[in-house]
């Protein structure tokens, strides 16, 4: 993934770059100290990604977003939190408030790599190949995981197991933050302790769904959800 920082200052660029080192699709194409700096630089080329600081010399951060015509996907970086919903309205995908943890980082990121990444005909290849993956975070240690190899998530008291064709990991994570990571159009919560890949659902029967080897309960609220997957 083709990212660029646009940052005013250099320990924000250092810290997100030490952050992107740890992750291996990450490309770093520019350091941009100015937004007027980006500009020049887009002009010519194309990148998935921008890490947006907003209060910056001559051109703040949503003014330069407001004269991109086709932005790239953006999280913004930034001390002020207070500027968080303009943000959403400017369809930004995260809100990183300095400092911040390689956790949270990693959450944004993902969040990227679970939504379509606008690109060129001749890398949409490895795009699709990137857009496809997913890091979750199992004790002190980074798996990468294939997002068509999940079959269904579950919470399991402090954990979400996530279960996958190969075998189960254990995030400790809350089972609504990872399903925030996930590309909608590819996962359905069906349970409040349960969300399913569509893609790998074999039967829909009465209140169950059979995946493979697997029976997942349909809870009452979820209803609605796999009436209109069945539409």
């Amino acid at each position: 993934m083709r990212y660029l920082i646009i940052d005013d200052e250099h320990i924000a660029h250092k810290i997100i770059m030490e952050y992107c080192e740890m992750l291996p699709h990450m490309q770093l194409k520019k350091n941009c100290y100015s937004a007027l700096e980006a500009l020049e630089y887009l002009n010519k080329h194309q990148v998935d990604l921008i890490f947006l600081d907003l209060n910056m010399p001559k051109l703040k951060g949503f003014d330069f977003l407001k004269t991109l015509s086709s932005p790239p996907k953006v999280i913004v970086t930034t001390a002020y939190s207070e500027f968080a919903i303009d943000g959403y309205e400017l369809n930004i995908l995260d809100y990183l408030l300095k400092p911040f943890s390689f956790e949270r980082f990693l959450k944004a990121v993902n969040k990227v790599t679970g939504s379509s990444v606008t690109t060129n005909q001749s890398s949409s290849e490895e795009i699709d190949t990137i857009a496809n993956k997913i890091f979750l975070k199992q004790n002190k240690s980074y798996i990468q995981v294939d997002l068509n190899s999940i079959l269904y998530i579950e919470a399991s008291g402090n954990y979400t197991q996530v279960i996958t064709t190969e075998d189960t990991i254990a995030i400790r994570e809350k089972i609504s933050d990872i399903i925030e990571t996930l590309p909608e159009n590819k996962f359905l919560q069906v349970h409040k302790s349960f969300a399913v890949a569509t893609t790998h659902i074999k039967i829909v029967e009465g209140n169950r769904i059979f995946i493979g080897d697997h029976i997942i309960p349909i809870g009452k609220l979820y209803k609605t959800n796999i009436i209109q997957l069945l539409k």
